[in-house]
């Protein structure tokens, strides 16, 4: 027979199966011989004391039972022969939707304006030598901006598809299985480029095909339908529908729907900085101790505050981990974070952003659903002038910032390409700097230690999400004015991460399946 409970211990013993089996047998009030297998299904820390726990949800197998081996490998049909379908992108909800698509018998033609993870990787190593390839970098590339920035898969769509099933898929192609049980799963961004690679086989081994260096110059329209798109070389690639799933940064494809005056919507989004602590100030405050026990993750944090009537939040929060430059253009700096699987970094960094809303862009009027768009550009390269015009990043120190002071000296950084003093305070427009400095006084107060000038602001933090959402009917997932063109993901406004933007290409998918 099985059972369900859940225990909790200690981080050490959390890391060990008989201790483990041991509380459960305690738990159960049986002998612990009589557990014959169990699973640990869910696990998650509890911070809240001075005594971490681990929450562990259980199955206990007892009376000789055994949990039942579960493969989550999937056999693709071959769809050489089916009907093509055009997807616009290789991130994850490019990917998803290709998937998908040869799950229902539909031929998925994947457009990458970049390159292959192990070629794409080479283009990083320049960026970091202030070199910019606009079509190959942190943003774009096969499996888009979360590939090489990070790999967290904690998301709240919940109700718009199965989670389950994106980590049942991503573990199929590799992931280890503790992505199924944790609560804020991550798997690394040292991690994600060979399970990219695996689902790239399984695409192109199910007769789909995928073209990189392929940047999308033109639509293909014969009324209000979509017909397929033009790359840069003239080529024109057809196809029974289009999924536009090219990510927040692709700015060259809203001006491109703008020309076709295909309808764009202004939507809110967030912008910022990111700020960098020595790890150990995060464990200590989040964890109770003077050194954190090997047994515990690096520590991260949330943050969210009102300041003025807007909101000033945390972003992107990576423990043990690196600030990366993730401009796609030259003459433009941006910053973002990522981790890899082991998070050791020395450092711990995140986004601080402040929500941006159409009332706060007044002044970029005439730029109409754009001006979320030409105000981001103009905070990149304020930061590229302010950096010396390179790719290192105009920095500051937290607690200078906050009294608006130069920082005559700055702290270590992660940052590869470098940071350079400059008054971020005066910089950034006063709807965002002002309301920074408040939220940095409130988070300290509300977390210990965190409110230091050892730590660092770098700027700018401006990919938080798309400023411009492209609508869409919401059952057939449609464009509403130009059929068989589906807008997808983050870069079209309904998605805010991997794991949601994988259920969004796979919705996608669906729904083209059921028009077929």
């Amino acid at each position: 027979m099985q059972k369900e409970i859940t225990i909790s211990v200690s981080p050490k013993a959390a890391s060990d199966e008989n201790s483990i089996k041991f509380s459960a047998a305690k738990k159960l009030n049986i002998d612990i011989n009589k557990i014959s297998d169990l699973v640990v299904e869910k696990r998650s820390i509890d911070a809240r004391s001075r005594k971490i726990n681990i929450h562990l949800n259980i199955t206990v197998f007892t009376e000789g039972q055994k949990a039942k081996k579960i493969s989550y490998e999937r056999d693709y049909p071959n769809v050489s022969s089916s009907t093509p379908v055009v997807i616009i992108g290789s991130g994850p909800a490019g990917i998803f939707a290709a998937l998908r698509l040869i799950e229902l018998g539909l031929k998925p033609i994947v457009l990458e304006r970049g390159k292959d993870v192990i070629e794409r990787r080479k283009d990083l190593g320049k960026i970091h030598k202030h070199e910019v390839v606009p079509d190959s970098n942190y943003c774009f590339g096969e499996g888009g901006a979360g590939t090489y920035s990070d790999g967290k898969l904690y998301t709240r769509s919940k109700k718009r598809g199965s989670v389950q099933r994106v980590l049942e898929i991503l573990v199929g192609h590799g992931a280890v299985h503790d992505i199924m049980l944790d609560t804020h799963p991550h798997i690394g961004t040292n991690k994600l480029p060979k399970i990219i690679a695996k689902m790239r086989e399984n695409i192109l081994a199910s007769g789909g095909e995928i073209h990189f260096n392929t940047r999308v110059e033109d639509l293909i329209l014969k009324g209000d339908k979509i017909l397929g798109v033009i790359d840069q070389n003239g080529h024109k690639i057809l196809g029974h529908s289009v999924i536009l799933a090219t990510g927040h940064s692709a700015r060259d494809i809203f001006h491109l729907l703008n020309r076709h005056k295909i309808q764009l919507e202004a939507k809110s989004f967030a912008l910022g900085v990111r700020i960098e602590h020595p790890q150990p100030i995060i464990d200590q405050a989040q964890y109770h101790c003077d050194v954190r026990s090997k047994y515990l993750p690096a520590a991260s944090y949330k943050f969210v505050q009102q300041v003025n009537g807007k909101g000033v939040f945390s972003f992107c929060m990576c423990p043990g981990g690196h600030i990366v430059p993730s401009a796609t253009a030259p003459g433009e700096v941006v910053v973002n974070g990522m981790s890899a699987s082991t998070r050791s970094s020395r450092y711990a960094n995140s986004g601080m952003v402040v929500a941006v809303e159409s009332e706060d862009l007044k002044s970029y009027a005439q730029h109409g659903e754009l001006a979320g768009l030409v105000f981001q550009q103009e905070m990149e390269k304020m930061a590229w002038e302010a950096g010396g015009k390179t790719q290192a990043a105009p920095a500051q120190r937290m607690v200078d910032f906050s009294h608006g002071k130069l920082s005559n000296t700055l702290n270590d950084c992660s940052y590869i390409p470098g940071i350079n003093s400059a008054p971020l305070h005066d910089l950034l427009p006063s709807m965002i700097g002002e309301r920074l400095q408040v939220g940095f006084k409130a988070f300290g107060r509300k977390m210990k230690g965190y409110f230091t000038n050892e730590a660092n602001i770098l700027g700018v933090e401006s990919r938080t999400s798309s400023p411009v959402r492209i609508p869409r009917d919401s059952e057939l997932l449609c464009h509403p004015q130009v059929s068989n063109l589906y807008p997808c993901g983050e870069g079209a406004g309904y998605a805010g991460g991997i794991v949601s933007a994988a259920i969004d290409g796979e919705r996608c998918a669906e729904a083209i399946k059921n028009i077929y």
